[in-house]
């Protein structure tokens, strides 16, 4: 065994950017929909203290 070759030096940070990069994205979506299911309870929420039986979205 000689050791790391220089390829660990190339291969090591791009996969650590490539996760770096997926985590980023799947964080962002998941943020993304947390945000829109919030908005929903708020719209439901203030639809039910209005008195209104009907859904707020046309979904």
């Amino acid at each position: 065994m000689d050791g790391m070759t220089s390829g660990h030096f190339i291969f090591i940070p791009s996969v650590l950017l490539l996760g770096l990069v997926i985590g980023w994205v799947l964080g962002s979506r998941v943020a993304r929909d947390a945000y829109a299911a919030e908005l929903r309870r708020r719209e439901e929420r203030t639809a039910r203290r209005a008195g209104g039986n009907e859904p707020v979205s046309d979904r």
